[in-house]
């Protein structure tokens, strides 16, 4: 009986460790693609599921020059070395459409449109 009872513990314990690591996988923010080249970025335009948070992976493929990814109303400015690649994570968005700048060349835009 008491062989029985431990394997049924360990059992509970086991599942019980299994589902939490689904839940955590399943909260996982998406990650979106996002490359710097050229004085560009590329996609220009990037659509995302409003009220969800994502992490934007922006690789820098200037082999020279850093680049701010920078949305002032969203407060969020990250320098990207030059040849890197670093996330940047992004709160839940309202649907809208939010214009990201590189804060040392403004003309190099990606607009993020929250659906």
């Amino acid at each position: 009986m008491k062989r029985l009872v431990t394997r049924s513990l360990l059992f509970a314990v086991t599942l019980a460790g299994l589902s939490t690591v689904v839940a955590a996988a399943a909260d996982k923010p998406a990650e979106v693609p996002l490359t710097a080249a050229n004085q560009t970025f590329d996609p220009a335009e990037i659509k995302v599921k409003a009220g969800q948070p994502f992490v934007l992976v922006v690789t820098n493929n200037d082999p020279k020059k850093a680049i701010e990814v920078e949305n002032k109303d969203l407060r969020i400015e990250k320098v990207v070395p030059a040849g890197k690649i670093v996330n940047i994570r992004v709160r839940a968005l309202t649907p809208g459409t939010y214009v990201f700048v590189d804060d040392f060349n403004h003309a190099a835009q990606v607009k993020i449109v929250a659906e």
